[in-house]
């Protein structure tokens, strides 16, 4: 399986080693994740103003490298902005008029890349049976909680990810290397981390409610697939620390590729 690769700032910067992880994890498994030549910053933000044009064309342009592929990310962020761009291309014809003028000289884009965060690969084109056969470390008995946050969610309609009042996939992926998913509540609502910066007691306040959630149903260890949640979840816990990983450490130590 080959698939169009954008990693994203975070992970090519302060989170190599997620990137390090994820790229081992998918040569083990039998996917080559084909790096975007000059790729750049998604935006990090989607822009909640509809006439907002060039904030997306990073992301255009990144759906236009894909080449009407599938275009995978392993941040939620990334894939947050990057499908609901790709969703705008499509059903936005003012938006898709304009952004096509920006392309014009580049040959421009069909809207025909679809974007997928790396757990709907191993969901839906691996299949979770499948990666336990190929699991050689598997995390018995650990006790992870899934961190879902809000981006990778919502809005359901467009992200399509998986049910955003009650996902199951990243429960599934736990069960799938091993260990034991619990879930607890707060695991879908946001980790305040875009507030941190203005109002830093709100952020510490949506992450010690969500640990202390996660303490109290049984957690060991979180996971997340977004490096801002798990910065977060780090840098703004007050009362308690839980462990927080990222999806794709865990994916390379029950598989037996992570390195240290």
């Amino acid at each position: 399986m080959i698939y169009s690769y954008y990693p994203g700032c975070t992970l090519k910067d302060r989170a190599k080693q997620l990137d390090i992880c994820a790229r081992k994890s998918a040569e083990a498994l039998g996917i080559t994740l084909q790096e975007l030549p000059n790729w750049q910053c998604c935006g990090a933000v989607y822009p909640q103003v509809t006439d907002e044009i060039a904030s997306r064309l990073s992301a255009v342009r990144a759906l236009q490298s894909a080449e009407g592929g599938k275009l995978v990310t392993m941040c939620s962020a990334c894939h947050h902005v990057l499908k609901r761009t790709a969703y705008d291309w499509n059903a936005d014809e003012n938006f898709r008029t304009k952004a096509a003028n920006y392309l014009a000289e580049d040959g421009g884009y069909d809207g025909a890349t679809e974007v997928v965060h790396f757990l709907e690969v191993l969901r839906d084109e691996v299949g979770f049976d499948e990666l336990k056969k190929k699991v050689v470390n598997p995390l018995t008995g650990r006790k992870i909680g899934a961190f879902y946050g809000c981006m990778v969610l919502r809005p359901g309609k467009v992200l399509a990810f998986d049910d955003p009042e009650n996902p199951t996939i990243i429960e599934d992926f736990i069960k799938a290397i091993g260990a034991t998913p619990v879930k607890y509540p707060y695991r879908n609502e946001c980790c305040g981390a875009y507030v941190a910066l203005e109002d830093k007691g709100s952020a510490e306040h949506q992450v010690d409610r969500a640990l202390n959630s996660a303490m109290d149903a049984g957690c060991d260890e979180l996971i997340t697939a977004c490096p801002l949640c798990m910065y977060n979840l780090v840098e703004n816990a007050t009362a308690h620390k839980l462990p927080v990983k990222y999806f794709t450490e865990l994916l390379a130590e029950a598989l037996g590729v992570k390195e240290g």
